[in-house]
């Protein structure tokens, strides 16, 4: 009798424990009439706003089974300018400015600098990628400037998940032939309860290129969520690049400044 009756104590103590053990939030299927849409307002909604940024930030980049580690500070004033400089062993190796037309670079190890469009950029490292692109995937933030009504809603690995086969600009931001042409195939993952984007997949098919960037332990800034981590894994025919950025100290202020100046000895790099 004591043995039962210390068996019936044990159960009714797990089952005690495991009823106050708090569990997260139970997703739902979202319903027809709140489904994507549903999800893409809460993304819009929760995302980080921002006039201006500055990150301090430590990084790992690897491509060809090349590796290397290095540091920098990454400034952002919203749909303007992106600029960044790199640091390795305490010493400034490179600086970059970027735009919506122009992207600048200053290689301070073998004094050299280039001034060319997205397209040289592209052209380097295989890609499709905009200023708006570009600033999205560093804030962990959705495109602004490309389709919100044309995603499918899912759920997969307890996470919301929007999908489309072709988002394109819109109407209004096409500039040239090159924008009007360009479809994006993208899946988002959403964390159910915070609405953030957790993972984003970039995919083009005719020319085997993909881009994805995962999102992970976020920081409250201002009542608003941010990630710390952010791993960037590209691969396409010819090379694979991964990248995998730590922020370590990231401020919203409104006053930044850009220094770029190119010294008279730096020989320029054209296409």
């Amino acid at each position: 009798m004591k043995k039962r009756k210390y068996i019936f104590l044990l159960l009714i103590s797990i089952i005690a424990i495991i009823a106050c053990n708090p569990q997260k939030k139970i997703i739902k299927e979202p319903i027809k009439e709140k489904g994507a849409d549903y999800l893409f307002d809460q993304l819009k909604k929760h995302e980080f706003k921002y006039d201006g940024l500055n990150i301090k930030f430590s990084a790992d980049f690897e491509m060809e089974k090349k590796s290397n580690s290095f540091s920098g500070t990454l400034r952002i004033r919203k749909d303007s300018a992106i600029w960044m400089t790199v640091s390795a062993l305490g010493l400034e190796a490179f600086r970059a400015l970027i735009t919506h037309d122009s992207i600048k670079m200053l290689n301070r190890l073998n004094n050299t600098y280039y001034a060319e469009g997205f397209l040289f950029l592209n052209k380097l490292l295989s890609t499709n990628m905009d200023f708006d692109m570009l600033q999205s995937l560093l804030t962990g933030n959705d495109f602004s400037l490309y389709q919100g009504d044309i995603f499918k809603a899912s759920i997969e690995n307890k996470q919301y998940k929007l999908s489309t086969v072709g988002r394109g600009k819109l109407k209004k931001y096409i500039a040239n032939t090159e924008d009007s042409l360009r479809l994006l195939m993208q899946d988002i993952w959403l964390d159910p309860e915070t609405f953030k984007i957790s993972k984003v997949m970039l995919k083009e098919i005719k020319e085997n290129r993909k881009l994805e960037v995962e999102y992970s332990e976020f920081q409250l800034i201002d009542t608003m969520y941010i990630a710390n981590k952010m791993k960037f894994d590209f691969s396409n025919l010819n090379q694979k690049i991964k990248l995998d950025i730590n922020l370590n100290k990231i401020s919203r202020v409104n006053a930044l400044e850009f220094p770029f100046t190119v010294s008279p000895k730096y020989t320029r790099i054209k296409q």
